[in-house]
C-alpha cells in the first residue's frame, strides 16, 4: 500500500500496528471495498452518466437562441462526480499510492503554530476558503463576453484533467516532503538553475496574485459601509471560534460550526442596519485607499498570528458563507430555470476587441478565467499551509482534487450569473470608466454603440437596477464582483422576496464575495511568508524554522510591503486597476500553473511512473502552450489595447506631443501613471515567461535524465509511524465506520499521541 519511491515495495520504516492501535486500513479492505459493484451503484451512476450526457448535448450540440441555465448545473456536477470518483481514484491508485500507515508532517513536525493535524472537514474548509479567490468569481464574469459555451467547457473539462490533477499531487507531493514550498521542490527536484527560476518566479508571481485579490476585496467594499461591517465582523468572530475550540470545547466541531453560522447570518443583517446609520455612513463610508491600507495592516497581522487562532477558523466559516451561497444559487437556478439569451459564442471572441477584456478566444479565455479550471496560486496554498495541517495521507484526495472541483462550482455559477443578466447592464457595468464617462448616459450611448444583436440599453434600466440593488450607481462598476452580485440578486429575487429584496440579496453577495476573497488574501500572505523563509533558507539556514518569530515577522513584512505597493499602484490607476492587472494576473497564474505541473512531471518521473507521465504532460503542454502565447502577445503586440508596450509607446508620444488628456487618461498625471504602470506591466510579463520557460525546460531535461537512467530516486522525508487515525474523506465508508469506532473505544490516553493538534 505504502510507498517512498517508485516501487511497490513495503517501506521497512513501516511496521504495522497491533490492531488495538490501528492507524490505517487493511490495503485488502480498501481494494474490495472499490470494486464492489452493487445494482444500485450501477443504476445511480449510470443515471449520472446520462443526465451529464445530455447536459452536454443542450450546451453544446442544440444550442437554441436561448438555453436553459439547468443545464449548466447539471453538467457541471455529473462530470465533478465521474472525475472525483474514477479519474482522481485512478490517479490515487497509481501516482500517488497513499499510506496511512505513515505520519503526515502536521504529526511528526506538530508546534502548534504553523504544524497541526486538523479534522479533515475543518481543513477542507479551510483550503478551499483559501484556493477560491477573486479568479473563480471574477473571471468567468469577464470573459462572459465571449460568450457561453467557450468558458463552460474550459472551466468543467479543464478542472478534471488540469487543474485538480495539479492541486492534488502538489499537496501529496509536498506533504511528503515536510510540507516544503513550491519553490523548493522546484530546487530539490530541478537542480540550481531552474529551481532558482521557480523560486524567484513563484515569489514574484505570488506578490502579483495577492495583489490582485486585495484589489477586487477593494472594489467590492469601497463606499459599502453595509460589506466593511460585515466582513470586519468576520475578524472577531473568528478569534472567538478559534479560542472556543482550543480552550473552551476542544472537538467540537459541530457546535461550533452552529454558533458561527448564527454570528455569521448575524453580521450580515446588522451590516444592512448600521448602513442605515448616520455614524455608519460617516466612519465606514471609506475609499479605495482606506480600504487598501487597512486590507495591508491586516494581511499582516493574519499572517503572524498562530494558524488555530484565526486563518484555521475564519476559513471554516467562510467556507459555510461559500459552498452555502453557491448551493443556494444553484438550487435557484434549478427551480427557476432561467434562460440564458447570449450566444454561444460571441463576436468579441475572433475580433478580440471586446470593452471587458482585450484579446482573442485563444489564448486570452483560459488565462482570463484562471483559478476556475486551473489556477497556480492553488499550488502555492497546496504547498504552503494545507500539508502542514493535513492528519492522513488518504484525505489528500479529499481535500486537493475535491477542493479544486467545488472551486470549478463556484465558476460555474458565477458564469450563469454573469449571463443571467441583461447583455446590455453587463458591457455597462463592466466598461471602464474611461468608456463610459461613468455617467448614465455615457453608458447608454456607448452599450448601444457596440452594435450587439439584441441589445437595446435605456438610461431608466441602469437607474432602475442601481435602486433595486440600494447603490447610488451600477455604471462601471468594473472587477467582476459586482457583476455576479446583481446577478445573484437578479436570481434570487425570483426565489424568494421579490424586487423588494434585491438590496438585501445583493450587499448579501458583495459580504460573501469580500469574505470569499480576503480569506485567500491572508493564506496567501502567510504562504508567501513560507515561501520566502524556505528561500532566504537556503542563504540562511535559521530562516527554514517557521516557529523562529523574528524571521517570520521579517519574512511577513517583506511579503505584504511587496504585494501592498501593487495593491496601491492599482487602486489608482487611471485604466480602472482591475482591466489592467487581471490580465496579468490571469497570464502569471497560469504561468505558476505550469511551473507546478513541470515539477510534477519531474517528481513523477523520478519515481519511474513513465507509463502515468500523461496524466500531468497533458495539462503541462496545454498550459505552457496558452501562457506562453499570451505572454507574447501582450509583450509584442502593437495594439494598445492588448500590447503593453504598445500602449506605453501611444501614451508617451501623447505626452511628448503636449498632449493633456489621451484615450482613457483624462489628465496628464494619468497619462504618466499609464506610462508607468504599463512599464511595470510590460517587464513583469518578460520576467515571468523567461523564468517559466526556464523550469519547463530544466524539468523537460530532468525528466529524460531520470528515463535515461532508470530513476526511482526520491527528496520525501524519512517514513515516520503514524499514532494516530482519521477516515479520508467527508463521509466515512462502511470499513473506515467499523476502525473508527474501534479507535472510538480505546481509552483517552491511547488515542492522543501528538501535542499540538
Amino acid at each position: 500500500m505504502g510507498v517512498t519511491s517508485s516501487t511497490t515495495k513495503e517501506p521497512t520504516a513501516l511496521k504495522r500496528v497491533p490492531r488495538d492501535l490501528a492507524v490505517a486500513l487493511n490495503p485488502e479492505e480498501l481494494d474490495a471495498h472499490d470494486r464492489q459493484w452493487t445494482p444500485l451503484k450501477i443504476i445511480i451512476w449510470s443515471a449520472i452518466s446520462l443526465l451529464g450526457g445530455l447536459s452536454w448535448v443542450m450546451l453544446a450540440v442544440v444550442r437554441g437562441e436561448t438555453v436553459n441555465a439547468i443545464w449548466f448545473v447539471f453538467a457541471a456536477i455529473c462530470t465533478y462526480l465521474i472525475g472525483y470518483r474514477f479519474y482522481s481514484k485512478f490517479i490515487e491508485k497509481h501516482i500517488v499510492r497513499p499510506d496511512d500507515r505513515r505520519a503526515t508532517p502536521a504529526e511528526y513536525k506538530a508546534d502548534g503554530k504553523d504544524f497541526a493535524a486538523t479534522d479533515r472537514r475543518v481543513l477542507f474548509g479551510h483550503h478551499f476558503a483559501a484556493i477560491a479567490g477573486a479568479g473563480p468569481l471574477v473571471g468567468p464574469v469577464l470573459a462572459a463576453q465571449m460568450g457561453y459555451l467557450p468558458g463552460t467547457i474550459w472551466i468543467i473539462v479543464g478542472v478534471v484533467l488540469a487543474g485538480a490533477v495539479q492541486d492534488y499531487l502538489i499537496l501529496h507531493f509536498s506533504m511528503r516532503r515536510g510540507g516544503r514550498s513550491l519553490g523548493q521542490m522546484a530546487r530539490d527536484e530541478l537542480g540550481v538553475i531552474g529551481g532558482t527560476a521557480a523560486l524567484i518566479a513563484t515569489l514574484v508571481i505570488m506578490v502579483i496574485i495577492v495583489a490582485i485579490l486585495a484589489l477586487v476585496v477593494t472594489n467590492a467594499l469601497a463606499e459599502s459601509p453595509w460589506g466593511v461591517f460585515s466582513v470586519g465582523m468576520t475578524i472577531p468572530i473568528a478569534l472567538f471560534m478559534g479560542c472556543y475550540l482550543r480552550f473552551f470545547r476542544p472537538g467540537k466541531i459541530t457546535e461550533i460550526s452552529i454558533i458561527g453560522f448564527v454570528l455569521l447570518i448575524a453580521a450580515i443583517v446588522g451590516g444592512g442596519m448600521v448602513a442605515g446609520t448616520d455614524w455608519g455612513q460617516t466612519y465606514l463610508l471609506l475609499d479605495k485607499v482606506t480600504i487598501a491600507w487597512g486590507i495591508i495592516i491586516y494581511g499582516f497581522i493574519a499572517a503572524i498570528l498562530p494558524v488555530w487562532l484565526l486563518l484555521a477558523p475564519r476559513d471554516y466559516l467562510s467556507t459555510f458563507m461559500k459552498i452555502g451561497t453557491i448551493g443556494m444559487l444553484a438550487v435557484a437556478i434549478v427551480i427557476i430555470r432561467p434562460e440564458i439569451n447570449v450566444p454561444a459564442v460571441s463576436s468579441f471572441a475572433t475580433t478580440g476587441t471586446g470593452p471587458v477584456v482585450a484579446g482573442t478566444l485563444f489564448p486570452f479565455l483560459f488565462v482570463t478565467i484562471a483559478c476556475g479550471a486551473l489556477s497556480g496560486f492553488h499550488a502555492l496554498i497546496a504547498s504552503g499551509t494545507t500539508p502542514k495541517l493535513i492528519q492522513k495521507e488518504r484525505q489528500t484526495r479529499f481535500i486537493g482534487y475535491g477542493g479544486m472541483l467545488m472551486e470549478s462550482l463556484v465558476a460555474i455559477m458565477a458564469l450563469v450569473a454573469a449571463l443571467s443578466i441583461d447583455r446590455g447592464i453587463y458591457f455597462a457595468m463592466n466598461a471602464s470608466p474611461a468608456l463610459t464617462g461613468g455617467t448614465v448616459q455615457g453608458a447608454v450611448a456607448f452599450v448601444n454603440g457596440l452594435g450587439l444583436t439584441g441589445v437595446n440599453l435605456t438610461p431608466s434600466m441602469l437607474t432602475d437596477m442601481a435602486t433595486n440593488v440600494g447603490e447610488e450607481s451600477i455604471v462601471s462598476r468594473t472587477g467582476g464582483a459586482p457583476t455576479l452580485a446583481v446577478g445573484l440578486s437578479h436570481i434570487m429575487q425570483q426565489l424568494v422576496g421579490g424586487t423588494s429584496m434585491m438590496s438585501f440579496w445583493y450587499h448579501f453577495a458583495i459580504m460573501f464575495e469580500a469574505l470569499f476573497i480576503l480569506t485567500a488574501v491572508d493564506a496567501g500572505t502567510r504562504v508567501a511568508r513560507f515561501m520566502l523563509q524556505d528561500s532566504l533558507g537556503n542563504f540562511f539556514p535559521k530562516f527554514k524554522n517557521t516557529s523562529w518569530r523574528p524571521g517570520a515577522w521579517a519574512a511577513t513584512a517583506i511579503m505584504v510591503a511587496a504585494w501592498g505597493a501593487v495593491l496601491l499602484m492599482g487602486v489608482t490607476d487611471p485604466l480602472g486597476g482591475i482591466n489592467t492587472l487581471f490580465p496579468l494576473f490571469g497570464i502569471a497564474n497560469q504561468l505558476l500553473a505550469a511551473i507546478a505541473l513541470a515539477v510534477c512531471m519531474a517528481i513523477v518521473a523520478k519515481r519511474g511512473l513513465f507509463k502515468y507521465l500523461w496524466v500531468v504532460a497533458l495539462p503541462l503542454g496545454f498550459a505552457a502552450v496558452v501562457t506562453i502565447s499570451a505572454s507574447f502577445l501582450k509583450i509584442f503586440s502593437a495594439t494598445p489595447g492588448i500590447g503593453y508596450f504598445a500602449q506605453n509607446r501611444a501614451f508617451s508620444e501623447a505626452l511628448a506631443a503636449g498632449e493633456t488628456s489621451f484615450g482613457t487618461a483624462p489628465s496628464v498625471l494619468a497619462m504618466q501613471a499609464v506610462v508607468r504602470n504599463t512599464m511595470v506591466q510590460g517587464v513583469l510579463s518578460i520576467v515571468f515567461v523567461v523564468l517559466a520557460i526556464i523550469v519547463i525546460l530544466t524539468a523537460i531535461q530532468a525528466t529524460v535524465r531520470a528515463y535515461r537512467n532508470h530513476s526511482s530516486a526520491t527528496s520525501e522525508d524519512d517514513a515516520v509511524q503514524s499514532q494516530i487515525y482519521a477516515p479520508a474523506g467527508f463521509v466515512m465508508t462502511p470499513p473506515e465506520k467499523v476502525l473508527q469506532a474501534e479507535w472510538d473505544a480505546l481509552p483517552v490516553e491511547k488515542k492522543t499521541r501528538v501535542k499540538g493538534h
